[in-house]
């Protein structure tokens, strides 16, 4: 915005970023990651999810 100082243009830019999950989405398209590699990561990720709520 007009007179915005540019602290709190870069602050609102990051939490923009942050909520819009481009960084996260960019991490994860980097390299390619063959589907069978893909499912024992969704696995993984949910056998921990399941063992933290127990």
């Amino acid at each position: 915005m007009e007179g915005e100082t540019f602290e709190s243009l870069l602050k609102r830019f990051n939490r923009k970023v942050q909520q819009e999950g481009i960084l996260s989405r960019a991490r994860r398209h980097e390299h390619f990651e063959p589907p069978s590699v893909r499912r024992k990561k969704k696995e993984a990720a949910k056998r921990r999810k399941s063992r933290k709520n127990a």
